[in-house]
C-alpha cells in the first residue's frame, strides 16, 4: 500500500466510527519524518487494527446472530451493537499485537523508506 494512498483511504473511513477519527487526526497532525521507530510502529499497528477491525465489521454483518427478529427494544439493539462493537475492537487490537497479519510491517518498511529514515 502506498503512503499516499493512506491518507485517502483514512478520509473515506474515518467517518465511520471514533478509532477511525483518531487515526486521521494522527496521520495528519504527526510529522513522521521526525518520529522514532517506535512511533511510526505503533502508528502503523494502529493502522492494520482499525483496519481489521473494518473487516471483521464486514465479515459479522453476513451472519449477523445477535439480531433478534422478535426484539421491540430499542435499548437491548443499541446495548447489543455496542458490546459487539466493543468486542471487535479488542479482538482487532489484541490480533495485531499477537498474531499481525503482517500489513503493519510492511507499512512500516514503506515509511521508513519513504521518510528517508
Amino acid at each position: 500500500m502506498d503512503v499516499t494512498n493512506i491518507g485517502a483511504y483514512t478520509d473515506l473511513v474515518a467517518a465511520s466510527n471514533e478509532a477511525g477519527q483518531k487515526i486521521k487526526q494522527n496521520m495528519s497532525v504527526t510529522d513522521y519524518a521526525k518520529a522514532s521507530d517506535d512511533e511510526i510502529m505503533g502508528a502503523c499497528k494502529e493502522f492494520e487494527a482499525y483496519f481489521l477491525e473494518q473487516v471483521l465489521k464486514e465479515m459479522q454483518k453476513t451472519v449477523d446472530c445477535f439480531k433478534d427478529e422478535n426484539s421491540t427494544s430499542n435499548y437491548t439493539d443499541s446495548m447489543l451493537g455496542f458490546f459487539k462493537d466493543e468486542t471487535l475492537q479488542k479482538l482487532a487490537k489484541d490480533s495485531t499485537e499477537t498474531n499481525s497479519l503482517g500489513l503493519a510491517q510492511s507499512l512500516y518498511e514503506q515509511m521508513k523508506r519513504n521518510y528517508n529514515l
